[in-house]
């Protein structure tokens, strides 16, 4: 169990940074952010900015807890996580529920997809491989690591994490192409090379 509490930290670590990285990354990217919880409307309008500066410093806060090595400062790490995507996910069923065509910036303000069942489903399983390892790491149900057991975990973990923030552009990649957009063939900036 002890190399599958690694990995899911690593993951769920990856996952939060990447979101706190992204909507801290620009200034455009905050502001992409704040206008998402805006358009959510979950807080009030004037308290908008507050929220997001909320968001972004808990975020920091599970990433800081799972990064230090002390088992119990970790599981409370997973568990803040846990919390954290059980409010995101509650914020997300109520948006799909309204109808309401908000778009997910959950990692900044790259994306352009709307929230969906996929972003719920996303973050019930992240917070159910984040209680799990924590339950794990607070019982003390994990024991020594073997070196290369633990850089095997934690590269299997990063790499689920990148995909799992990304998981929007990778839909992205097989989504239909529409017809009536142009396909690009060559990068703009090396045209006529």
């Amino acid at each position: 169990m002890q190399y599958a509490e690694i990995g899911i930290r690593f993951l769920i670590g990856t996952v939060f940074v990447v979101a706190a990285v992204g909507k801290v990354a620009s200034e455009r990217s905050f502001a992409a952010f704040t206008t998402s919880l805006r358009q959510l409307d979950l807080v009030p309008v004037a308290v908008a900015r507050l929220a997001a500066v909320a968001v972004v410093t808990c975020e920091c806060v599970v990433c800081l807890l799972l990064m230090v090595p002390q088992p119990r400062v970790a599981g409370i790490g997973l568990v803040g996580a846990a919390v954290l995507l059980i409010v995101f996910t509650a914020a997300i069923v109520g948006v799909v529920a309204r109808g309401t065509q908000a778009v997910c910036r959950c990692f900044g303000g790259g994306s352009t997809a709307p929230l969906g069942v996929r972003h719920i489903v996303r973050n019930v399983l992240l917070a159910g491989l984040a209680l799990l390892a924590a339950r794990a790491t607070l019982l003390q149900e994990t024991g020594p690591v073997e070196p290369a057991g633990l850089v095997v975990a934690a590269l299997a973990g990063l790499l689920v994490g990148g995909c799992v923030a990304a998981l929007d552009e990778i839909v992205a990649l097989f989504r239909p192409i529409d017809p009536g957009r142009p396909v690009h063939t060559a990068h703009p900036a090396r045209r006529g090379t």
